[in-house]
């Protein structure tokens, strides 16, 4: 397996410049949407790294994925960006199969997922913040927006 590295935005499509103001004569630009991936366990009660995303992406979707169903006494699994909480799961007792969403609690939260801030940011989770477990596995999926550090990308707006 081959390894490349790339910073947004791509040029998508066969237009390289505007020429006209219909399909076809447009530029196409957008930025890249990526994702990792990290096993959990509910053995996992340490603080533990998900993924480290570039500064300036927008977080897309969050998502745990159960291989195995997490169930215990109202056990919490939470997600913090550099160390502040950015999303949680609801009290998980006798467990439910398939994907728990893990989505922003408030307006600080969701200003982060929508830009990360302006250095690399280290996503870590605690599995049992609240509560314990007595099972459970599978893996985090987090997807995301790679932008500028700023959390642009460019050209921000189409142009004629």
């Amino acid at each position: 397996m081959g390894l490349a590295t790339h910073l947004g935005p791509w040029l998508l499509g066969t237009v390289k410049n505007t020429t006209g103001a219909v399909a076809g004569t447009i530029r196409n630009t957008g930025v890249t949407s990526v994702g990792q991936t990290d096993p959990v366990a509910y053995t996992d009660t340490a603080a533990s790294t998900l993924a480290v995303l570039p500064a300036g992406s927008l977080i897309t979707n969050l998502a745990l994925y159960q291989t195995t169903k997490f169930a215990g006494t109202s056990g919490v699994i939470t997600i913090y960006l550099n160390g502040t909480a950015i999303a949680a799961t609801s009290a998980i007792t006798a467990g439910a199969s398939g994907i728990i969403y893990l989505v922003p609690a408030s307006d600080a939260q969701t200003a982060l997922f929508a830009n990360v801030g302006s250095t690399d940011a280290i996503i870590t989770y605690t599995v049992g913040s609240s509560g314990t477990f007595s099972a459970g596995a599978g893996f985090f999926l987090v997807e995301y927006l790679v932008r500028n550090s700023d959390g642009s990308s460019a050209p921000t707006a189409y142009t004629a």
